[in-house]
């Protein structure tokens, strides 16, 4: 049996698919005493070895003792999405909250929604001028986090991701709403303008972005965009997707009217009307700074070139939609 020094203990909050690639990364980099917290205290999805720990995280007290020891906490838990303003900021303050209590760095996965509409690439030097209700919430927690870097109370440093894809990911741009009717002879569900270019990350660039600051002290303190490939179409993804999966690629684009109609009867799609400015003119994110600090991780496979990772996601979907049928 292996046996671990405390201070090697890496605790991830949340067994999403960001928990879960954030898991795979660590594993990847030779990290195994890793321990993973979820209301249930239980997840098919984890990788082997993966010690599964229940917490009701709201409650502060929970919090502390699911990270009890960490050397390093990753927050990459959140709310239902409509839920965002009223939860999120508790449930992150209560997860830093015991990220300190533990001595440990605290990691927190973060989206690009704190920018609000940008002319331009989004680059980590753009201020947070969100004014949607789902951006001002994000960007008051970022600031909360740098804050608590600053003052040290907690050595912190925050990744951000754009519309992720592949194993484990489903409510995404390129998630359920592109996989799901693509694979069942269907046209794809995409949103806006489908020939602009969008920058999409891969699920475990993302993971493997989260792992990388956990390990590299210089990263603390700073916003780190995580590593993606080059930006492309809504339409160039349903024509990956079905290359990957040996369909035709058939594509059906939601436009803002009919969002306000979805909206009216599914609380997600009510609240992409703030967001609509991503799907109206190009959305590229610059993930420069994270290239020039850590070149010894992009390789050939990092970022995930996009076929391969829709090659990928495609596998993933499909098994995932033959498990279901079981």
């Amino acid at each position: 049996m292996t046996t671990h020094s405390a201070s090697d203990l890496h605790v991830i909050f949340g067994t999403g698919p960001v928990g879960l690639a954030t898991a795979r990364a660590l594993l990847g980099m030779g990290i195994t005493n890793i321990r993973m917290v979820n209301r249930s205290g239980k997840s098919a999805d984890a990788p082997q070895g993966v010690q599964i720990v229940a917490a009701d995280v709201y409650t502060p007290s929970q919090a502390i003792s699911a990270a009890a020891r960490a050397a390093v906490v990753y927050q990459c838990a959140q709310p239902a999405y409509h839920e965002w303003a009223e939860k999120f900021p508790p449930l992150q303050a209560s997860i830093m909250g015991a990220a300190a209590a533990a001595g440990a760095k605290f990691i927190v996965a973060d989206n690009l929604y704190s920018y609000g509409d940008v002319d331009g690439p989004l680059h980590e030097n753009l201020p947070a001028r969100a004014t949607g209700k789902k951006g001002a919430t994000r960007a008051a927690m970022a600031q909360a986090v740098l804050d608590a870097h600053k003052a040290g109370t907690v050595r912190s440093a925050i990744a951000r991701a754009s519309d992720f894809y592949g194993p484990n990911v489903m409510g995404s741009l390129v998630g359920d709403r592109l996989f799901g009717p693509l694979l069942a002879g269907k046209p794809a569900q995409m949103v806006g303008n489908p020939d602009l270019p969008h920058t999409i990350t891969y699920i475990d660039d993302y993971g493997m972005g989260l792992a990388v600051l956990a390990t590299r002290e210089s990263a603390l303190g700073q916003i780190w965009h995580v590593p993606n490939a080059a930006p492309i179409t809504q339409r160039q993804m349903v024509a990956l997707a079905a290359k990957a999966a040996g369909v035709e690629p058939k594509i059906s684009a939601m436009g803002k009217t009919m969002m306000r109609i979805g909206g009216l009867f599914i609380p997600a799609a009510k609240e992409m009307i703030e967001l609509w400015y991503e799907f109206d003119k190009a959305y590229i994110v610059d993930d420069s700074k994270f290239r020039r600090a850590f070149p010894d991780v992009i390789t050939g496979n990092t970022p995930m070139p996009l076929e391969e990772g829709f090659r990928r996601a495609v596998a993933w979907f499909r098994a995932h939609v033959a498990s279901k049928a079981a």
